[in-house]
């Protein structure tokens, strides 16, 4: 459950804060207060025109490749929500799966074969129709060699073409319980196009077509071709990059945008204050630390977990994110539909760290490494000062942009030691598996970066990963339930922090914004980017 901001509860409100992440009993464990009482949004009046209009995005990053088979550029995928299908479609809210180039549930042939049937008349916003052969070909892309989402489609051996609306998929995993999520990631665009124009400016299915395309906005207008359950109702949807914050704040409170994603935690109370609502969702967005077990001592589990409780985390929430952000107790957040409390769960306590680094040669300075993002060079800060009072040690800290953090550390030799960064691979998916296997995969991160990949620990790990895929319900809970265990007990790589996304938006509960217009059936959601599925402008 998330926190919504209205001008009739914005006095009732503590500020920002509020971490109440209910649906799996997040509450006051995580620093926050209970949400208050608020009423969740309205229809438009009579006399109000819906529809029609031009709905207006303010986004916190810039865009990069729009390649939907390859893409991790959070205002590329927001964007590409709007244009592109897969099979199946993902629900960002809560990570369900519904039809979407596909009618119905995949049909089982026998445990490895599924067969899956297109919907009648989908075609492009070419008005090309949808074929097999466009399915295939999107497939083969997503799965080739050195593509962003190879790891999360292993399972997948193969898609080939029945007939003209039917597709058979091969599975290595018998009955893969989670094959609908798995083919959700494939968006489907057509096969005569190019690698190039893929990522210039794609061509889709889904109820929105690319307009216009720059490297500070991009417009789409409604497919004439859409045939799906989710039609684009306005004219227009503008999407505009605002990286700087308070930018991005004063576009939302003139009513420039009626949309605004990743508003800053002490701006919260300003566009509340103005009659926007503000949605604060706990989602996967984690702030980790990983480990250089390659050396000594990180190759010692107490001298991991002495670092983890020598964090003051509680000061980290308040200092670095205003609140907004929740202490672990599992590697997923416990709004999580799988979440399961870790038997290992780490807190502020120096008196542990203490007993922990008891006979432990720590080095004379240890190298801590973060990227440049704020919050975590404000948390990197302060774990400077955590360890060197805890431990007695002298801390080196350096922060850098990601791609030179990264560079350092996938040189794989010992000039580093701790690294603390932002990550979140929930907003290419939100199941189980999938949000293990981003780190703990037979990947990078396990061979080169964090290099825990020859340990039983992460031999014991990846068998339980793959025995999960093969169950369904409490068999495959009590996988994940080891796995989480396992993970928490030997923090190689783990959340120091889950942080909560707050957006901002003028509802159609809470009169016009001042450009006389707001949104109607718009929420915010967990991950980066925003979900405008349904959304519709509301003109007074």
């Amino acid at each position: 459950m998330d926190t919504k901001l209205t001008r009739r509860s914005f006095l009732g409100v503590a500020g920002g804060a509020a971490l109440a992440l209910a649906a799996c009993g997040g509450g006051s464990s995580d620093g926050g207060s209970e949400p208050a009482a608020t009423d969740e949004g309205g229809e438009a009046p009579a006399e109000a025109t819906v529809g029609g209009g031009t709905l207006t995005v303010g986004s916190a990053y810039g865009p990069s490749s729009f390649d939907p088979q390859n893409c991790s550029s959070a205002f590329c995928l927001s964007a590409n929500m709007n244009v592109m299908e897969g099979l199946y479609d993902i629900d960002f809210h809560d990570y369900s799966v519904s039809d979407g180039l596909c009618v119905g549930d995949p049909v089982w042939v026998d445990d490895n074969t599924c067969e899956i049937t297109l919907r009648d008349g989908a075609a492009f916003s070419t008005g090309d129709p949808v074929t097999p052969e466009d399915v295939i070909h999107s497939f083969e892309r997503a799965k080739a060699d050195g593509m962003m989402y190879v790891s999360f489609l292993t399972m997948i051996e193969s898609i080939e073409k029945k007939d003209d609306k039917t597709l058979t998929v091969k599975v290595t995993i018998p009955q893969f319980s989670l094959i609908k999520e798995r083919l959700g990631i494939i968006k489907v665009t057509p096969a005569t196009l190019s690698d190039d124009d893929a990522a210039a400016k794609p061509i889709g299915t889904g109820p929105w077509m690319y307009e216009e395309v720059s490297d500070t906005y991009v417009t789409m207008v409604p497919n004439p071709n859409y045939n799906g359950n989710h039609p684009a109702q306005d004219t227009q949807i503008r999407m505009e990059s605002l990286t700087d914050p308070t930018a991005r704040v004063t576009a939302a409170q003139e009513g420039t945008n009626l949309v605004t994603e990743s508003v800053p935690p002490e701006s919260i109370d300003q566009v509340a204050a103005a009659g926007m609502r503000v949605d604060q969702v706990q989602g996967f967005g984690t702030r980790f630390i990983m480990f250089n077990v390659k050396k000594a001592p990180w190759d010692n589990k107490n001298a991991r977990q002495a670092v983890m409780y020598a964090l003051n985390t509680d000061q980290m929430i308040q200092n670095a994110f205003s609140g907004l952000a929740g202490k672990p107790t599992c590697y997923l957040p416990s709004t999580f539909t799988n979440y399961h409390e870790a038997a290992t769960v780490y807190g502020y306590d120096v008196d542990k760290a203490k007993s922990l680094a008891e006979g432990i040669e720590f080095p004379a300075t240890i190298q801590l490494r973060t990227t440049d993002n704020a919050q975590v060079v404000a948390m990197g800060t302060q774990a400077q000062q955590d360890l060197q009072d805890a431990l007695g040690v002298t801390v080196n800290l350096t922060s850098d942009q990601s791609p030179a953090t990264y560079a350092a550390i996938d040189q794989a030799d010992d000039s580093w030691d701790i690294l603390i960064a932002p990550g979140d691979p929930s907003c290419f998916g939100g199941d189980t598996d999938l949000l293990l296997n981003w780190w703990y995969g037979d990947n990078i991160w396990m061979k080169t970066r964090c290099a825990w990949n020859t340990s039983d620990e992460w031999k014991q790990v990846n068998t339980l990963m793959a025995d999960a895929l093969t169950k369904t319900g409490a068999d495959q809970q009590d996988c994940w339930n080891q796995v989480f265990d396992i993970l928490a007990d030997q923090c190689v790589l783990y959340p120091v922090l889950q942080v909560i996304t707050p957006t901002a938006y003028w509802d159609v509960a809470d009169g016009a914004s001042p450009t006389g217009v707001c949104v109607q059936g718009f929420s915010g959601i967990g991950t980066t980017g925003v979900s405008l599925s349904d959304v519709v402008t509301v003109t007074a």
